[in-house]
């Protein structure tokens, strides 16, 4: 384990470009595209590639934000981190406490997930064996170090991928077979069958969910090679690549299916797997579905121990629970294993009960990391440091009316239970600053000194 000058852990810097793009793409998922298909296409009314191309937009600005407040704020943290050193800490910690909804109920949601595909695949084995063996495995693979994750990444995202080709080219050969080449190229999967725009924006609100992989990237800031370079890249090669893929699978699988009429809209996708490869190419999606879910349950446990990990060194969570770092793996093991004990309320929840907080957290944090950028330009600028504007304010000032606006798009259920969370937050901050007389705790951990760890990594 490594130390700044103050004295306080840092992590040890391993990941390289690929490393970090390979982490954000297995915690987006590309399958998860295919698994929500069928909802995003009866939201959209069977245009699922105009609510994709939308979500890509509205990430790709909010993705330039991250990538500028990561070059300046090359630590831990995410948008807990740029919030409270450009607007305020206790919006910042608000902001973290926010972002704690997507981190910590995430990887129970895809643990959930893997479950609930499997005991329909067996159903003579319980769910709740299969989520506490994804909570096992997931977790000893984290505490062991971020290198061995990192190698299962790697294998995990190429089967997953392998099952993404297999899909597209058996649907654009199914069309083939049925309309000919001319039945490649239409307007359909953007039009659909009567959408509407609020049905399109609210699919597109659904769809964002994929996205979520280039934020979480963010929180590996510190494990990261040359993090100013490095970061920015990663994460718009993240959206960027994502969203390219979920644009062609959500054409291509409209395709074969026009509208958004489905039998079972949640599992609409492995129908059509059946339909363009038969049984066999079904139980192939089945299992890639599953080896996606595992994937994405490393990055996500990951990443949530990585948040806690900088709250609690901030010392806005106990520091000698959350801020510590395993001496032996050199990992914040203590918040990889809370995080798969909150994983084990999985056993008890519905997959729609446990993704219902996830989407608000996500946009209040997009929203809220798009008006740093904006804050952070004015007060350089005061500072006599001079940014571009294009990127500094009209980039992320459309990017945070566009995230605020599919905010809005949420339905009333996850927005009371969003802001019934964020009440709970405010009485935190309320007893940790006495009473608002205080600011939160915050340690000023100075990039200087962090790149002193980086030696370490070699």
């Amino acid at each position: 384990m490594t130390q700044t000058a103050t004295g306080y852990p840092t992590l040890v810097r391993a990941l390289g470009l690929r490393s970090l793009v390979l982490f954000g793409l297995a915690y987006m998922t590309p399958l998860i595209v295919l698994g929500i298909f069928g909802v995003v296409a009866a939201a959209t009314a069977g245009a699922s590639a105009s609510a994709y191309l939308i979500a890509l937009v509205a990430m790709l600005f909010t993705a330039s934000s991250y990538g500028r407040m990561a070059a300046a704020y090359p630590v831990s943290g995410s948008a807990y981190t740029y919030v409270r050193r450009t607007i305020d800490t206790r919006i910042g910690f608000l902001t973290g406490w926010a972002v704690l909804l997507d981190y910590l109920f995430l990887p129970m949601v895809i643990w959930l997930i893997g479950a609930a595909y499997l005991e329909a695949q067996f159903p003579a084995v319980p769910g709740w064996l299969w989520v506490i063996g994804f909570i096992l495995i997931t977790t000893a693979l984290n505490v062991i170090g971020i290198k061995v994750a990192d190698k299962a990444n790697y294998l995990l995202m190429a089967f997953q991928l392998l099952v993404i080709v297999l899909f597209v080219a058996l649907s654009v050969a199914s069309v083939f077979r049925n309309a000919g080449a001319g039945g490649l190229v239409s307007a359909s999967p953007f039009t659909g069958i009567g959408a509407s725009i609020g049905g399109v924006t609210a699919g597109a609100a659904i769809a964002a969910y994929c996205f979520l992989g280039f934020d979480a990237v963010t929180t590996f800031t510190e494990e990261a090679v040359e993090p100013r370079k490095n970061m920015p890249r990663a994460i718009m090669l993240i959206a960027l690549i994502g969203g390219s893929i979920f644009l062609l699978v959500a054409y291509t699988t409209q395709l074969v299916h026009p509208g958004g009429e489905f039998s079972d809209s949640s599992s609409a996708a492995l129908e059509i797997a059946k339909q363009i490869g038969g049984n066999l190419f079904g139980a192939v999606f089945l299992a890639g579905l599953i080896l996606a879910q595992f994937a994405s349950g490393i990055a996500a446990q990951a990443s949530a121990s990585r948040l806690l990990f900088a709250m609690g060194r901030d010392g806005t969570l106990p520091r000698s629970v959350f801020g510590k770092i395993n001496a032996k793996f050199r990992t914040p093991a203590a918040n990889l294993v809370m995080v798969g004990v909150v994983g084990l309320l999985a056993v008890f929840l519905d997959v729609a009960t446990s993704t219902s907080f996830i989407n608000f957290g996500a946009f209040v944090a997009f929203t809220l990391v798009n008006v740093s950028v904006i804050v952070y330009y004015f007060r350089q600028r005061a500072a006599g440091v001079a940014h571009n504007p294009l990127f500094y304010v009209v980039a992320p000032a459309i990017g945070a009316v566009i995230t605020s606006y599919l905010l809005m798009q949420l339905d009333s259920r996850a927005i009371i239970l969003g802001l019934s969370w964020l009440g709970i937050g405010i009485v935190v901050l309320a007893v940790t600053s006495h009473g608002f007389k205080e600011l939160p705790p915050e340690i000023a951990v100075d990039e200087a000194e962090i790149e002193i760890a980086e030696p370490a990594a070699q």
